[in-house]
């Protein structure tokens, strides 16, 4: 039976990772949380969405679906009840839908305001939810090691190279087409994971949990420490820590990118590094731009950049800072706080010319092979739209 993965109310309170895409398309762990629920499930995965997002995302079929909300983490015992839904059941926690089956649910229909729909209701107070961005790096330890077992269980992974140094090797596991050489892995706190033709270089230290995914490069002499994700075909160099780099995006130099998440296509220049902590450790306040206001972030917040956003060499990134959708950083000191989508620099900085934003964007997309769908400049003129 299809899977609808929907995004409830509160996806703005993930922004700016989800303002131009779907929760479901999130990397959390090694995986982001749609190819999760497809391995778990083993059933077709669709996406619904903002209407504006939507056409980034394969129709579904009307038909008998279960209808999931996209941010949940479930447990064990939570799966199994979702993967076993009676037909109009839904599972909610106070009055938000966490999942509910139905027949003949088309794409109109709302999850978020359509519980009149399902016969049978039943309150599950213990669902767990991703609905703060810090959260993703928070829980990546959690998840990385999780998604390790998924995904290596029953498998035998490809030798590593004795020019390498290892600690707890039976912890590393090594797609096929992937490359190590002359590098220390330390996989006693945390497994170490190296995906399909991912490339660690001469000289690299890694301390897990280790993401590398599919086609993923370290850049020679990184620093990796635990929990740290490195999308598909993305780049990292310099140290990095408890951070999530997500696809195509390149962290490739030296500089320090900590308690983290670099959204898709984002570029930091050589230098930049990011504060994780205040200098009196107390607690970092990040922008939620579905309250509109600074929210609590946790003792270690760095820096939330979403899709399309690079930073000049040397940038000084302070302590929980959200750098919007497709902004050029530069500036002198310690960047602000909050930087809009399609901002061009960040003291007295100016919007982002649109016909300018969109070359730039494809330029970086052919260094790795792509060009911008008509699909994502739709969504892209959107939020220029909408930004003021």
């Amino acid at each position: 039976m299809p899977i609808i993965l929907f995004d409830n109310q509160y996806r703005k309170k993930l922004f700016p990772l989800t303002a131009t895409k779907a929760v479901a398309d999130l990397r959390i762990g090694i995986l982001k949380r749609k190819e999760w629920w497809q391995l778990k499930a083993n059933q077709p995965i669709f996406v619904h969405t903002e209407t504006y997002l939507q056409p980034l995302y394969e129709a579904f079929p009307v038909g008998d679906h279960t209808w999931i909300d996209a941010s949940l983490i479930p447990s064990h015992d939570l799966l199994d009840r979702l993967l076993s839904l009676d037909r109009n059941e839904a599972l909610v926690d106070e009055t938000c839908l966490i999942a509910g089956r139905l027949d003949n649910a088309s794409s109109s229909f709302n999850p978020n305001h359509s519980l009149q729909q399902f016969e049978k209701i039943i309150d599950y107070t213990e669902a767990r939810r991703a609905v703060f961005p810090q959260q993703l790096f928070q829980w990546n330890d959690e998840a990385i090691r999780s998604h390790f077992s998924l995904l290596t269980t029953g498998k035998t992974s490809q030798a590593l190279s004795s020019t390498n140094q290892t600690i707890s090797p039976e912890n590393i596991f090594i797609e096929e087409g992937a490359s190590v050489e002359h590098s220390i892995l330390n996989a006693s706190t945390g497994p170490i994971y190296i995906g399909k033709n991912a490339t660690i270089l001469e000289g690299c230290i890694v301390r897990g949990p280790l993401a590398l995914c599919e086609g993923a490069t370290l850049k020679m002499g990184s620093k990796i420490y635990g929990a740290t994700t490195i999308g598909t075909k993305s780049v990292g160099g310099g140290e990095i820590k408890n951070a999530i780099l997500s696809d195509f995006s390149n962290k490739a130099h030296d500089g320090y990118l900590g308690d983290s998440i670099i959204g898709e296509w984002c570029n930091l220049g050589a230098g930049t590094s990011n504060s994780n902590v205040k200098n009196n450790a107390g607690e970092v306040k990040l922008w939620n731009y579905y309250t509109n206001a600074y929210e609590p972030a946790g003792q270690k917040c760095g820096v939330i950049m979403g899709d399309y956003s690079r930073a000049a060499i040397n940038s000084s990134i302070n302590t929980g800072s959200s750098i919007g959708t497709c902004c050029n950083v530069f500036g002198e000191g310690l960047l602000p706080t909050l930087i809009e989508h399609f901002s061009w620099g960040t003291k007295n900085s100016s919007r982002y010319n649109w016909d300018k934003a969109l070359q730039d964007i494809n330029n970086w997309k052919k260094l790795k092979g792509k060009v911008l769908t008509d699909e994502e400049v739709a969504v892209l003129k959107y939020i220029f739209e909408q930004t003021n």
